[in-house]
């Protein structure tokens, strides 16, 4: 028995990538290069179009990875036992196809049915919106698919590259429309939808033998963790994007000027969530390597070390928002005007939120996906009860997406505390369980 736990262990750890380094440099040219696009877009656009760019980026970016990262989690871990196994999986993805196009076809049907209200409450009018919504699915379950199969084969060059290619060619789509005189909104939109569709291909060039035919692949091989996976990963986004919907669907026509505004201060807040994204792409494969071999020691004083960096992350970015985010704010961005108290308001918002994906990386790789998503769900109900309650626009938003990050915070906080005090009781066993029904985010 020993023996054979031992063996199981070692597989896992021998499926844990190797190819962060790859990953990390990746995922820090995709962030620059969004930051700069964001920076680009918004600077161009006035107004209205402004305020309605940032909340298709909100819309987006809950709906698309949302829905989809999910799929690319389970299809990865699927895979990847499949290759330890030494069984392909063509059926697999071929299952995981089917399953995520009618996801997407769902997804447009909505899309479709809701624009007349999308385009009047949100999109300043502009029903181009619903073209950059649409593409952007399709190209988003594309690129989900592909980095699931290339992440389970161990491929992460291919993966790394579409990370970053998806960045570099949004960015260089709206240095084209800036220098053209574009100034609609929808259309650097729509960058967002067509960067993928560009990335896909050039990455995936030269990928030989990727989908071998295996065994044949039922639907619940991919839905191990599913329901809870996408239960998480929406309530997450969605959290993470509240200061933005909130303010552009609570914003009255006397609110014009500050909605417009708030996208700017939005993402200046934002850049403690940017430097996560360094800490992210080596967090769960170190993590789940450690409780995957057993290590229990180097697991908990892993995850005590990555908690304390992320934690200086999450004050240096609050205090630096208040002393030099205005100055920053007014150098980037044209029509910048939130005051220092509310910039580092939102900014420590951002800031206990990249503490609360570290506890749910970590909750997640000792099995809770269903306690990870319940606390996603119970701070962006905080959130927007938050929202509710409070008149001033800003202060609302601000407070609740503040909140309702510490109430995430702290369900998973207590609950990793939990899972962590019974890891010596729980064996090395139903550890490498836990962590082969891990899929690893990057």
């Amino acid at each position: 028995m020993k023996a054979k736990i031992t063996a199981g262990a070692a597989k896992v750890k021998d499926a844990v990538p190797d190819g962060a380094a790859l990953i990390g440099l990746g995922i820090a040219i995709a962030s620059i290069s969004a930051y700069v696009f964001v920076v680009l877009t918004l600077n161009t656009l006035d107004g209205g179009a402004k305020a309605a760019f940032s909340a298709f980026w909100a819309v987006i970016f809950v709906v698309g990875p949302g829905f989809f990262l999910p799929m690319e989690q389970e299809v990865g871990r699927a895979v990847a036992y499949r290759k330890v196994q030494g069984d392909g999986s063509r059926q697999l993805v071929a299952k995981a196809f089917k399953l995520g196009a009618g996801l997407t076809a769902l997804l447009i049907i909505a899309a479709i049915a809701l624009s007349p209200l999308l385009s009047k409450e949100i999109y300043n009018g502009d029903q181009f919106f619903t073209v950059a919504v649409v593409v952007s699915l399709v190209s988003f379950f594309l690129m989900h698919l592909a980095r699931g199969v290339l992440a389970g084969e161990g491929r992460f060059r291919p993966y790394a590259e579409i990370i970053a290619i998806d960045g570099v060619v949004r960015l260089l789509m709206a240095i084209g429309l800036v220098i053209a005189g574009v100034t609609s909104a929808g259309v650097f939109a729509l960058c967002i939808g067509l960067a993928p569709l560009v990335a896909l291909p050039f990455a995936l060039r030269g990928q030989r033998q990727v989908l071998q035919p295996g065994s044949d692949a039922p639907f619940g091989e991919l839905s191990k963790n599913l329901g809870w996976l996408l239960a998480g990963s929406v309530f997450m986004q969605a959290l993470a994007y509240s200061p933005l919907l909130g303010v552009n669907s609570l914003g009255g026509t006397a609110d014009e000027e500050i909605v417009a505004g708030f996208a700017s201060a939005f993402f200046i807040a934002r850049i403690p969530v940017l430097a996560f994204g360094a800490i992210q792409g080596v967090l769960l494969p170190k993590l789940a390597g450690l409780a995957g071999g057993g290590k229990k020691d180097e697991f908990k004083s892993g995850l005590e070390k990555m908690l304390m960096l992320v934690v200086g992350v999450a004050v240096v970015g609050t205090v630096g928002a208040f002393v030099l985010g205005p100055t920053v704010g007014k150098i980037l961005f044209k029509d910048f005007t939130m005051s220092a108290s509310g910039l580092a308001l939102l900014a420590a918002g951002s800031g206990v939120f990249i503490i609360a994906l570290t506890l749910a990386q970590a909750l997640m790789a000792l099995g809770g996906h269903k306690m990870t998503a319940i606390a996603w769900s119970l701070g962006l109900v905080v959130a927007v009860s938050c929202m509710a309650v409070i008149e001033d626009l800003e202060l609302r938003v601000d407070l609740g997406f503040l909140l309702g990050s510490v109430v995430t915070t702290g369900m998973m906080f207590v609950a990793v505390l939990r899972r962590r005090a019974r890891m010596d009781d729980l064996g090395v066993g139903a550890l490498v369980e836990a962590i082969e029904h891990e899929p690893i985010e990057i």
